[in-house]
């Protein structure tokens, strides 16, 4: 049996999204070091505020401001802090309703240990040093001493010079990717410059990449085909914009290509001739590249795959050899 590989994957983006008026006034509150809560039709107070009643749906801007501090309404212990959390040594996550708000609003709180944290807890907000405008302005909970003491909320205009009006959050997902049986054969296959799809025993068509069993019948897919190498390119897109990470001079494009001997079609990138010539029916062949290749437990390494296809020089293939492709 072939040895299934691992390999580890990030995908990470800039989430940008503007605020309006309740989001932007309670950030650049943060900022200010003032905690803005909003009334809600029914007399409570919603904090973190939202634009709209939870209940009724009716659009709110009653902002009031609220305290620091708070008490712990429940609490969970986070003995191993990952990248990007509030505290780099193990905090609890609390849920703290801040005096004179309703609701509550989810923080890290800093915490030696599980035994000093306890629901009905007074705790106050730790200001970060430098704010922006953002729920990290609060950096974290720390425990307070006292009694809650009567707090009435006060109106507040939601007005700060400099507002906050947008925010660009970073998203990233960590993770370790494992192909299965099926991918890892094909991926194993490169190494050797060979493309290699699996065909169904029961519809006999032949899926490259091969997935493991055929979507149309169902089966399992065990038997291994060699494809190719070389193909048509059954439809395309031309890419005008440059993506950040692939060092491609736009335009460039992009091809559905049914490799010899296959029965769906894989997707590459189309180089060696200018982009405007690209047509369907051109037959193409892979130029190779060493690349690395994902590696598993043991340390497997680099392997050629392939970077582009280019044209081979062939007439064109005739439309009805590739229309059920497309």
């Amino acid at each position: 049996m072939s040895e299934v590989l691992t390999a580890p994957l990030v995908v990470e983006f800039p989430f940008t999204r503007s605020l309006g008026p309740v989001q932007g006034a309670f950030l650049t509150g943060l900022r200010e070091r003032t905690v803005l809560g909003i009334r809600a039709r029914d007399g409570r107070v919603v904090v973190p505020p939202v634009e709209y009643d939870p209940v009724t749906a009716d659009e709110l801007r009653d902002l009031v401001e609220v305290a620091p501090t708070g008490t712990v309404t429940t609490w969970a212990w986070n003995p191993s802090p990952r990248r990007g959390q509030p505290l780099a040594t193990p905090f609890a996550w609390v849920l703290v309703r801040l005096d004179g708000a309703d609701t509550a609003l989810l923080h890290a709180l800093d915490a030696p240990a599980p035994e000093a944290v306890h629901t009905g807890m007074r705790v106050r907000i730790r200001w970060a040093v430098e704010r922006t405008g953002a729920i990290t302005d609060i950096a974290c909970f720390e425990p307070a001493d006292g009694e809650a003491p009567e707090h009435h909320v006060t109106p507040h205009s939601g007005e700060f010079a400099d507002p906050v009006t947008g925010i660009t959050a970073p998203a990233r997902l960590d993770y370790t990717y494992a192909p299965g049986g099926a991918q890892s054969r094909y991926i194993q296959a490169l190494a050797e410059r060979k493309t290699v799809g699996e065909r169904c025993p029961s519809c006999r068509k032949v899926y490259v990449p091969p997935r493991g069993a055929c979507p149309t019948c169902g089966v399992a897919t065990g038997e291994q085909v060699e494809v190719g190498p070389r193909g048509t390119v059954t439809t395309f897109c031309i890419v005008n914009i440059k993506a950040r990470n692939l060092d491609i001079e736009v335009p460039y494009v992009y091809a559905h290509i049914a490799l010899d001997g296959a029965d769906l079609a894989l997707h590459a990138r189309i180089g060696g001739i200018p982009y405007d010539q690209v047509r369907m029916g051109l037959r193409v062949e892979p130029v190779w590249t060493e690349g690395a290749l994902p590696h598993s437990p043991q340390g497997m390494g680099g392997a050629p795959i392939p970077d582009h296809y280019r044209p081979t020089g062939e007439p064109d293939a005739d439309y009805d050899s590739y229309k059920e492709l497309i």
